[in-house]
Parts: structure tokens; C-alpha cells; sequence
């Protein structure tokens, strides 16, 4: 069996999702404890430059960043982290992202999806989406939250992350499911006042301690 990925530094806890460096680094200093840059526009060396700066951001920081997708750009710019989807895995070079010490997080959608993303021992899997939502086209429906409390029992000891539709109103219900993490995309980037959000999602933790 090969070994698996790094484990995590620190538990995910809150998890904002986000598309440019800029807002990697409002997350940093709002104190998210991970962050994802999840950025579908740049390419090339624009690209390689938003990834330098998203971890340049978090450097010396208590927020940890995973960069969705892309790779080649994480390993070689000295990421954290590097999240996947389930059609990456079978292209990216998954010995290169272990041997570079990267974290790897992978998407989940279903029972046989999970299985498939545990059987190369990532630092975390995410099951979504939990509840509707309009960030992106899902490949299924909203899993609910029956099915996650399946997935975090599959799961076993791997960390696990809720995405899809969660906001502070519904996140309590969603953190019963045993779940490790809750990951928001429109909850911070089209909130009034992020770092307030991302406070009073962070302070779940602390009133469940």
C-alpha cells in the first residue's frame, strides 16, 4: 500500500473558498482557517503570479491554502495544499504532489466517489453539495444531510468537508453530522462584511469546545 498524503497542520474548521489572491489574503487577515483559491479565469503566467501571491498571503499565517486544481502551479510555487476533483485524479501526478509534500484534498459527490478518493489516502475528502446551490453546475443532486452522516462514517479517520449551500443559519445542523469542516463560496464573497462572517463561522468551534 503506498503511504499517504501529509496530514493536516491544523483542523480545517471554517473553510472559505475564493477567486483571486486579493481575497486570499482578506481571508488571512480575517483569520479563515483554510482557504482555497479556486480560480477558473487566469492562465499562464498570470495564473502561475495569482498562486505566488495567494501563498505569499497566507505565509507565516495561521490560515492554511489549498489551491483547486492546478497542480504543477501548487508543487512548484510551494503550496500547502492541493484540491482536486474527481476527474483530476486519474491526470495529475500524484506521486509528485506526495513526494512534494503537498496536502490533498479531493471532491466527493457520492458513496462510490468517496471510496474511490480514500483508496489514494488524501490529507481530507469534501462531499457536496450538501444543500442547493448556484456556485457551479453539479454532477448530482443535493446530497442532504442523511448522506453526509454516511459519507463522514465511510470517511473513518479522514477529515472531512461539507460544501455546497451552507450558510450560518444552516451550518449548525450541518456540523451534527459529525462533519470536520464546513466550505463557503457565496456566504463570504457576497457578504456586506466577510470577516465577520468568517468570525462567526469560526466561532462554532469554539462554542463546541
Amino acid at each position: 500500500m503506498t503511504p499517504p498524503f501529509a496530514r493536516l497542520a491544523a483542523p480545517l474548521r471554517f473553510y472559505a473558498v475564493v477567486p483571486s489572491a486579493d481575497w486570499v489574503g482578506r481571508m488571512v487577515d480575517a483569520g479563515a482557517s483554510t482557504i482555497q483559491l479556486r480560480n477558473k479565469q487566469l492562465i499562464g503566467s498570470a495564473l502561475h503570479h495569482e498562486i505566488e501571491r495567494s501563498i505569499a498571503y497566507a505565509r507565516d499565517s495561521r490560515s492554511h491554502l489549498f489551491i483547486n486544481d492546478y497542480w504543477v502551479e501548487a508543487v512548484e510555487c510551494g503550496a500547502y495544499g492541493v484540491h482536486l476533483g474527481q476527474e483530476d485524479l486519474a491526470s495529475a501526478d500524484l506521486v509528485a504532489i506526495k513526494k512534494a509534500g503537498l496536502r490533498l484534498g479531493v471532491s466527493t459527490h457520492s458513496i462510490d466517489e468517496l471510496a474511490h478518493a480514500l483508496s489514494v489516502q488524501p490529507s481530507y475528502v469534501a462531499s457536496g453539495a450538501i444543500f442547493p446551490t448556484t456556485t457551479k453546475t453539479m454532477p448530482t443532486e443535493p446530497q442532504g444531510l442523511v448522506k453526509l452522516r454516511e459519507y463522514v462514517r465511510q470517511a473513518g479517520d479522514t477529515p472531512t468537508v461539507a460544501i455546497g449551500g451552507i450558510t450560518l443559519e444552516n451550518a449548525p445542523e450541518v456540523l451534527a453530522t459529525g462533519v470536520s469542516s464546513l466550505a463557503v463560496v457565496r456566504a463570504i464573497t457576497e457578504a456586506s462584511d466577510p470577516a465577520a462572517v468568517v468570525a462567526a463561522f469560526e466561532a462554532l468551534w469554539t462554542e463546541s469546545a
